[in-house]
């Protein structure tokens, strides 16, 4: 416990490399070099996660005659009605989809706004595999498949993770991506940073994620006032307390990982705009729109905090719809709506809307069928895409019949994914920078996928 800091990292770093094996080391080799490269401007990636498994047949729905009466029949008391509200979300005939039309739920007014605007598009039937694989596959259990399907806290780390591996997993493809790109940025802690709690998908081997909460970066009590009215005296002997050099390596180590936090704390908080210049102004009760508002702040400090490259994660739960899908559902769809609508707004203020892309993912989809008052979980989920460079008004993928038995149904309408949380991925990866010969350093398993990315982005 008296060896040295410098020792204590070595060995830790010769146990990881040791238990990791060769090629992890060379991974690190390969994301330093590209490091260094140099990219023009700025670009950031927001990540909105809906916890619990979003209900997808009732986000975006078919909506033509034929299509919708297959919905109807196959979802019976869980179906939207086709009527006004519908009708005034439609998107008209997509060619890609063989002309059918679809609508989106009556909660998402502003996403048909973007849809016609050319800025949203929907990519289906998107979810983790390892391989492509088929309804026969699966059923066959002929192809490797991802670990502990339909079970929340695995698929959640599955869709986050680098590598599918399920619940532990703690390398996210969005901290892979803030690896390669962290030389861009003057402070390497501003680029992975998440207003929405602690997650998977923004740990890198390098980069660390930073957390701050929908109203800022939270400062520790006494740090940053005064302590019983002795004006900066205490305050300053208790961050030397905490922050003080030890013999002792685990107390040295946090006591490091403690003045990090503080310092970074107040050069963002001194770079903060405050949250009043956002106009329009954040929708009240709306913790997510909250999350978005202090992204939307971080963005506009941009050129202060040195950052040209960010990974940015907000979040909404109550989406385990197993009762009342019809009621909770539209209310955090309405919860949803308000903060990215005035989340793009404020991307607009800011002239970055093409420089920000916003896009959905979830646990896992759920089935088609209902359960009386709600439906189960699912693999395969339909999700969308917002951004000034998005080539929208268009659905990506095969956008499979709303029918019991198809050829993607594992059972009561469960989908088998077209695309890969892979390709999806890198789609994003690459428009933000990472090269083509870099991005299995972000995603090992893309070479086993062609193509690998989705053309929704330039």
């Amino acid at each position: 416990m008296r060896a040295s800091r410098r020792r204590f990292l070595k060995t830790c770093s010769l146990m990881s490399i040791a238990g990791a094996a060769s090629p992890f080391a060379l991974n690190l080799a390969a994301i330093s070099a590209a490091s260094a490269q140099t990219l023009p401007g700025y670009k950031a990636l927001v990540c909105l996660f809906f916890y619990g498994g979003n209900d997808h047949t009732n986000t975006f729905i078919p909506y033509d005659l034929a299509s919708y009466g297959e919905y109807s029949a196959s979802r019976s008391s869980i179906a939207i009605p086709r009527d006004a509200a519908l009708a005034a979300n439609a998107t008209g005939p997509v060619a890609s989809q063989g002309g059918r039309e679809f609508a989106f739920n009556p909660a998402l007014t502003a996403f048909k706004t973007h849809w016609d605007a050319g800025r949203l598009a929907v990519v289906a039937n998107v979810g983790p595999l390892v391989v492509p694989t088929t309804k026969a596959q699966y059923q066959n259990r002929s192809v490797p498949l991802p670990p502990k399907l339909f079970s929340h806290n695995d698929q959640q780390a599955v869709w986050q993770a680098y590598r599918p591996i399920g619940e532990g997993a703690n390398i996210g493809w969005g901290g892979r991506i803030g690896d390669l790109l962290a030389g861009q940025n003057a402070n390497a802690l501003f680029t992975c940073i998440s207003a929405g709690g602690s997650s998977v998908f923004l740990s890198g081997v390098n980069v660390l994620q930073y957390q701050v909460g929908s109203s800022g970066p939270t400062s520790i009590s006494g740090i940053s006032g005064t302590i019983y009215g002795s004006g900066t005296a205490a305050s300053t002997a208790y961050r030397s307390l905490i922050t003080g050099t030890s013999p002792n390596l685990i107390e040295n180590e946090l006591r490091v990982v403690t003045n990090r936090s503080i310092t970074a704390n107040q050069q963002l908080a001194a770079a903060l705009p405050a949250a009043s210049t956002l106009v329009p102004a954040i929708p009240a009760n709306n913790n997510l729109a909250s999350q978005l508002g202090v992204i939307a702040r971080i963005i506009a400090a941009r050129t202060t905090l040195g950052s040209n490259r960010q990974v940015f994660l907000v979040s909404i739960g109550g989406f385990d719809s197993h009762d009342f899908l019809l009621t909770q559902h539209a209310q955090q769809l309405t919860l949803v709506n308000n903060a990215v609508d005035a989340f793009y707004s404020w991307l607009v203020q800011l002239g970055v809307q093409n420089d920000v892309t916003l896009f959905t993912a979830s646990d896992f989809g759920r089935t088609l069928t209902s359960n009386g008052d709600g439906s189960d979980h699912g693999w395969g989920s339909h999700h969308f895409v917002l951004g000034g460079s998005v080539v929208g008004r268009d659905v990506y993928g095969f956008f499979s019949p709303t029918v019991f038995g198809s050829s993607v149904d594992i059972g009561q309408g469960n989908l088998v994914p077209g695309i890969a949380v892979d390709q999806y991925a890198a789609t994003f990866g690459r428009w933000l920078g990472v090269s083509d010969t870099d991005m299995p350093l972000v995603l090992p398993n893309i070479v086993n996928f062609s193509p690998r990315y989705v053309s929704l982005l330039p």
